[in-house]
């Protein structure tokens, strides 16, 4: 049974073996590894094979934490950008509803000072017109006695011959 399963494993082993050598061969001859092989970094790394192992894990292994706090940082923005629009909102409702409660105070206060103001215009016209006729008979003022009492009583011409008649 092992003689049998022998022969399948070396068959998967050396096509496993081939299709990892054509991986590395395709990534050897892309342009930006040349490219990057032949800098100085690369070349450093050519010949201090230990050194690009440890980048290699540090890099691998570092995705991982470096991800989480990439996500961290695009949610807290979210969150912020969220609580700065509802907080804004908040603001902005508060506002106009404290605007609109001025509005209609300022509105009740102008109704009630326009009505006011009428309203004395009208009596100090009434009044003034009264006072200020031009017709006696409709005034009633202070004057208004010695007018009607002129215009009323009996015109004689010497008060003493009044009391000389019989």
């Amino acid at each position: 049974m092992a003689k049998e399963d022998s022969p399948s494993a070396s068959k998967d082993l050396q096509e496993l073996q081939r299709k990892l050598s054509l991986l590395i061969e395709s990534v050897q001859n892309n342009s930006k590894v040349v490219a990057f092989m032949k800098s100085p970094v690369g070349q450093y790394l050519d010949r201090h094979p230990f050194a690009a192992l440890t980048l290699l894990v540090f890099v691998v292994m570092s995705a991982v934490p470096i991800g989480f706090f990439l996500l961290l940082v695009v949610l807290t923005s979210l969150a912020a950008f969220v609580g700065v629009m509802l907080l804004e909102g908040l603001v902005i409702s508060v506002g106009g509803i404290s605007l609109f409660c001025v509005l209609c105070v300022l509105g009740f206060v102008s109704l009630s000072v326009s009505g006011t103001i009428i309203v004395s215009y009208v009596a100090m016209s009434s009044l003034i017109n009264y006072w200020f006729s031009p017709s006696p008979a409709l005034y009633r003022g202070p004057r208004a006695d010695h007018l009607l009492s002129s215009q009323n009583r009996p015109l004689t011409q010497n008060p003493s011959d009044d009391a000389s008649r019989p």
